[in-house]
């Protein structure tokens, strides 16, 4: 028998975000795990200036690159992709100078893909905008769409969604930086009205960078300023001292829910950037959650019901905080590209759940290639009716 064509995926990462260097390595663990059997890996890194490239030395770049959390380096060819549905093509891209990079020799045009892996965190990347570059061009991508991925990383309007479908949040507050800057007191105010600790942090941005856990007022202005560095958005939400958990979402129309795993941290006021990929020593993983029945299936009810009510698909990491005596439980966030790092809860609280990780890829490109299929069907012409 001919042996079956394989699936050509382009997987990004890097990006132009703070969490670019998390993206390597995050996608360092999922091209690892891709059979290769299966599947002709294209690696395509976007540098920090938003510049794509074709990577044939991905693997070995990113072994040397991720685990000391440094960018992206130089190399490979520059590619880009038509915003055109026709080729699904990426194309050889001109260099900064504006001469072709295949000038002098013969044209390697980088060809087709079938699906495309964003293994990216953050702006530029998880926020929406790569998802309609890939809508425009017509090739199936893993994860959320457009309106999903644009509420998965504003933190104001996914809280207000969420708690518009009875989803419970902490409480807290938006504020622009025109708001501060008009009123010095702004946010005293609402720090005031939540009660310290609060937290404070950049509306659309994850890995908890720019975060603050703010003890006085003392402290505000510094955390406030710092998260405004990121965004021109911030939030200012109410401490839950109690408990973290985490739960993982996989599927389309009908997402289940793998078992909870709870995060318990080690010499850390929070589960700050260094706690997650600094300090080794910085948090611990508990999969299972050490958690009744009822409370780890409320759990996974309400991540399945937060991954519909954002219109997610594909994938989504549903945070949580409880009170200490699990008397309320919160979503804290939904990240839409959870991390694939070697210490990431959404792997492992799939393994943990029967599937592990080179299944759980197929299964993300699966759906990200039957949702292409099931959108294939849909018109985009009208005819108006005659009488």
């Amino acid at each position: 028998m001919a042996r079956t064509k394989k699936i050509r995926v382009g997987v990004l990462f890097g990006g132009r975000s703070g969490e670019h260097e998390i993206s390597l390595r995050s996608a360092l663990t999922v091209m690892s795990a891709m059979d290769p059997g299966r599947y002709e890996i294209v690696p395509i890194g976007i540098g920090r200036d938003g510049r794509w490239f074709l990577r044939s030395d991905a693997i070995a770049m990113l072994r040397h690159a991720a685990p000391k959390l440094r960018a992206l380096g130089r190399g490979g060819a520059p590619v880009s992709l038509l915003p055109e549905p026709q080729g699904r093509a990426l194309v050889n891209a001109p260099t900064r100078n504006g001469v072709p990079a295949t000038k002098g020799r013969a044209p390697t045009m980088p060809g087709p893909l079938d699906v495309v892996f964003p293994v990216l965190h953050g702006t530029y990347g998880e926020d929406g905008t790569v998802q309609g570059l890939l809508e425009l061009a017509g090739i199936p991508y893993v994860g959320a769409g457009v309106l999903g991925s644009a509420l998965g990383m504003d933190k104001d309007a996914q809280k207000r969604i969420l708690l518009a479908s009875g989803i419970p949040v902490v409480r807290h507050f938006a504020l622009t930086r025109s708001q501060a800057d008009e009123d010095a007191r702004a946010a005293r105010r609402i720090a005031d009205e939540l009660g310290y600790p609060v937290f404070v942090k950049p509306n659309a941005l994850g890995s908890s960078i720019g975060i603050s856990k703010v003890k006085n007022g003392r402290a505000l202005a510094a955390a406030v300023a710092d998260a405004f560095q990121y965004d021109r958005k911030i939030l200012l939400e109410a401490s839950c001292a109690g408990r973290e958990f985490e739960c993982a979402v996989l599927g389309n129309d009908r997402p289940e829910a793998s078992v909870v795993g709870e995060i318990l941290i080690k010499g850390h006021e929070f589960y700050s950037y260094e706690s997650k990929y600094v300090d080794p020593e910085g948090a611990e993983v508990r999969i299972p959650a050490d958690l009744p029945a009822k409370v780890a299936e409320r759990i996974r009810e309400i991540s399945a019901a937060a991954f519909k009510a954002l219109a997610l698909r594909g994938m989504a990491r549903v945070d949580f905080l409880a009170r200490a005596d699990l008397s309320e439980l919160f979503v804290n966030e939904v990240n839409t590209i959870p991390g694939f790092t070697s210490i990431s809860m959404y792997p492992k609280l799939w393994e943990a759940s029967g599937v592990a990780l080179p299944r759980l890829i197929d299964q993300l490109i699966e759906l990200a290639l039957g949702d292409a299929r099931d959108r294939a069907r849909l018109k985009f012409t009208y005819q108006p009716r005659t009488s």
